[in-house]
């Protein structure tokens, strides 16, 4: 690989670290209904753990309201505990035909864990740019070890992944 290769490499790799420290900050529940809060909730379906949205519709009605409606019947008692057993602390109402996911509005204490569960997946975000950093800049080294490519170049190249990393870094701040 040359020098250039691993830049692109490293570029491609820190977009998707933050790509996906932003797909996890959806699910986190603020005060509003939103149907990426149940994303990351998987259904015992027949045996089998399931995303919730491949086996319900998932609809929000108002701002304080989710409703999920099962493809199955069958498996409404499956999402409604699934639901329950999830991190969301929401409470599900089951009428036989839908499940109703009513979004009571936040705690001082409840917004404190929010605000620590972001700030954690941002954190978890940084460190998963800085290993593609320090991963990148190994080979980089390799390269330079063996001859493969110039210490100038690999110097070079040292720059613009840090540049990389302090730029993603930054972004998953921002979000």
């Amino acid at each position: 690989m040359t020098t250039d290769e691993l830049v692109d490499d490293a570029k491609t790799r820190m977009d998707k670290s933050v790509e996906s420290m932003r797909h996890e900050l959806t699910g986190v529940r603020t005060g509003r209904a939103s149907s990426a809060l149940l994303d990351r909730i998987q259904v015992d379906y027949y045996g089998t753990r399931t995303p919730l949205n491949q086996i319900a519709q998932i609809s929000v009605p108002d701002a304080r309201l989710l409703v999920i409606t099962p493809y199955d019947k069958s498996a409404i008692k499956e999402i409604e505990r699934a639901v329950m057993e999830s991190d969301l602390g929401l409470n599900p109402a089951n009428d036989g035909a839908v499940v109703r996911l009513p979004i009571p509005q936040l705690t001082e204490d409840r917004r404190k864990d929010l605000v620590k569960v972001a700030r954690h997946i941002a954190e978890e975000g940084r460190i998963a740019v800085r290993n593609v950093r320090r991963d990148v800049i190994h080979h980089l080294k390799e390269l330079d070890r063996s001859g493969e490519a110039q210490t100038d170049e690999v110097h070079r190249a040292e720059d613009r992944v840090q540049k990389l990393t302090d730029e993603h870094v930054s972004a998953s701040t921002r979000s």
